[in-house]
């Protein structure tokens, strides 16, 4: 009977905030989203900020934030090395809101000066927590 289940280890530069059997693991690399189960085949790739979700055995499924980092697949490994990793519950709803609504002003005031690149990282961090917050309550 072939494996069903897969390690799987999310990180960040902070702490290991996952450690555990997963059915399936969905992320967002810069190609596009990744379903993920045992036995796939070797991959490494770049994350962009957004949700990871992990469901775990009987259907439980935990939902976390990565900005920046990436996404090592192994047959019988998952592991995710992130920037910043959160876990979705300590993510607060409306200070993301308030942060993307600020970020997309303020790319519309600075569309012609330097400060455009950055205003673009702030506009995709606080989208991709909200990504995530709103994944989580699915």
């Amino acid at each position: 009977m072939a494996n069903i289940t897969v390690h799987c280890d999310i990180v960040s530069a902070e702490e290991a905030i996952f450690s555990g059997v997963a059915e399936v693991v969905v992320a967002e690399g810069i190609s596009g989203s990744l379903g993920i189960m045992a036995g796939h085949e070797p991959l490494l790739t770049k994350l962009k900020p957004g949700p990871i979700k992990v469901r775990t055995l009987h259907n439980k499924e935990h939902v976390f934030y990565v900005e920046g980092g990436f996404l090592e697949v192994q047959p019988d490994s998952i592991t995710v090395l992130a920037d910043t990793a959160l876990r979705v519950d300590d993510i607060d709803e409306k200070a993301a809101l308030e942060a993307k609504e600020r970020a997309e002003k303020a790319i519309a005031v600075h569309m012609q000066d330097h400060e455009f690149a950055e205003l673009q990282i702030q506009l995709a961090r606080a989208l991709g927590q909200l990504r995530a917050v709103r994944d989580a309550k699915q």
